[in-house]
């Protein structure tokens, strides 16, 4: 999702509500039940992404990846393959502000 919004030059405050409008299911059901109320602050991007987070990649899920990350060596990995795995890592692992994203402003 992050990738589209990027290409589409998506503002942070349309994300919440193109992110959503894509949810079915239990996920669409999941979102009623903590999506604000009249009267209460707008949910902004960073914090949909931190909830899904921990609705939907459990924290020990969350460690082992952060450990494989700050172990990754190259070793018999080419340079393309070490870039693909570290990216993919990258992705996954929280910011020291512990939240992975860059726009966390209100919609």
């Amino acid at each position: 999702m992050e990738n589209l919004f990027q290409i589409m030059k998506c503002p942070t405050r349309f994300k919440v509500a193109l992110a959503t409008y894509q949810f079915e299911g239990e996920v669409e059901y999941w979102l009623g039940t903590v999506k604000p109320r009249e009267g209460e602050n707008l949910m902004t991007w960073g914090r949909l992404k931190e909830m899904m987070d921990n609705q939907y990649y459990p924290r020990d899920v969350r460690r082992m990846k952060e450990r494989e990350f700050l172990s990754l060596k190259q070793g018999s990995l080419s340079v393309m393959e070490y870039a693909i795995k570290f990216n993919e890592l990258e992705s996954l692992c929280p910011t020291p502000s512990g939240h992975r994203g860059e726009e966390n402003g209100p919609l």
